[in-house]
């Protein structure tokens, strides 16, 4: 047995790490934009990436660590991607890195941005900031705000996890994301912290495990960035680990922080839980509740509020799955909208259906009736306000 308890703040609740965000004026009103996670030891360090065949710089740098390589050093910065940059972006890293070592002792630093693609980054203002660093800060607050872009509010999470033996670990993370989200093995940028004595194995494998059903399960705009990263980094100070616990803490914490980034989505009003269920296989219900959760006309119908049921079917038939219009259910929360013997809504389960639409948050439940494969994927609706933000972008 275990117990999961959750804490204030975020960051500062997992012991040997330090963390801060300032301002290098490339956001405006004094706001962080660039930040570091740093360890007095080397620790270990898993991550996943985007499947964008056009990853951006830093994930490349990361590439080219020996595999199993332990760091003591992340920066981060926000505004600029770094991406589709070359081999001069890559060079822009170690720039950065030669000057922060005549400040601290770097052992493999490594690096993660988000923001505009096509730039190199303004190094000079970057290397100006990097005299504001107090690398003894453990300072949550500050580096979460430093990777927001579209955010709304930042993203940032805690857990202390008690296992059986009374003893304890914790586990934090913080993360950003608002608009370009249609992960494809990450998010946009999440950095997990523990304490926990976590074999370098067992990072990879829960890691790979629980992305399947938190962060690739969401969907703000359908389309995939080239940044996209997940990285989890342990400390060992606990000296405690239990895998169950654990396991079960990262998915809370990765679960917690997909459904932040959808609820942030671009001008979103709507967070929808897509789940599919007796389709084919496991794999057909991924398919579908994806293709769901990206649809422009379901998420269009959503923020209408209009249960118009033929777009949800619609969808399920351009998937390629296997399904049958005889065989399949439609609900809205508890409200059956479509079945082969009601095809069409009377008033008054129209009216039931409104009503679960205007909710901020609900589920759309489509039973297949093929098999037991069963998948859920959650995503928003589409609004004026999305327009209105990524038409500004650069501006």
């Amino acid at each position: 047995m275990f117990n999961i308890f959750p804490l204030k703040g975020g960051l500062e609740n997992v012991e040997g790490f330090y963390f801060q965000g300032v301002n290098s004026n490339l956001k405006p009103n004094n706001e962080p934009d660039l930040g570091f996670i740093r360890s007095d030891e080397e620790v270990d360090v898993e991550a996943l990436f985007t499947t964008n065949r056009f990853q951006a710089a830093p994930i490349k740098h990361f590439q080219k660590y020996p595999q199993d390589f332990k760091t003591n050093f992340l920066l981060v910065n926000s505004k600029n991607a770094n991406a589709m940059t070359g081999e001069k972006g890559m060079e822009d890293i170690d720039d950065l890195f030669d000057t922060l070592k005549e400040k601290l002792p770097l052992k493999n630093p490594i690096m993660s941005s988000t923001g505009v693609i096509g730039y190199r980054l303004d190094k000079e203002k970057i290397k100006a900031a990097f005299d504001k660093f107090d690398f003894t800060k453990r300072d949550s607050d500050s580096i979460a705000r430093a990777i927001m872009t579209t955010d709304s509010f930042k993203k940032e999470i805690a857990f202390r996890v008690e296992t059986s033996d009374k003893e304890s670990f914790h586990i934090a993370a913080i993360c950003k994301g608002a608009g370009m989200i249609n992960p494809a093995m990450a998010t946009m940028l999440c950095f997990i912290l523990t304490d926990a004595n976590i074999p370098k194995s067992d990072m990879k494998e829960l890691l790979s495990k629980h992305v399947e059903t938190t962060f690739n399960a969401i969907s703000v705009d359908g389309d995939t960035s080239t940044n996209d990263t997940v990285m989890l980094l342990t400390s060992r100070k606990s000296q405690n680990y239990d895998k169950e616990a654990f396991s079960e803490a990262l998915r809370v914490v990765m679960q917690n922080l997909a459904l932040m980034i959808v609820k942030d989505g671009e001008g979103a009003n709507k967070v929808v839980a897509f789940e599919v269920k007796g389709a084919k296989n496991d794999k057909e219900a991924k398919i579908i509740a994806k293709a769901l959760s990206n649809s422009l006309l379901v998420k269009t119908a959503l923020f209408g509020e209009d249960p118009n049921w033929g777009r949800i079917a619609s969808t399920i038939g351009a998937s390629g799955c296997e399904c049958d219009e005889e065989k399949l259910k439609i609900f809205y929360d508890n409200v059956l909208v479509y079945s082969n013997e009601k095809k069409e809504m009377d008033k008054e389960t129209e009216e039931r259906a409104f009503k679960v639409m205007k909710k901020d948050s609900f589920k759309i439940v489509c039973d297949l009736g093929i098999d037991e494969g069963s998948f859920t994927a959650y995503g928003c609706d589409l609004s004026y306000e999305y327009v209105k933000i990524n038409a500004d972008y650069r501006t």
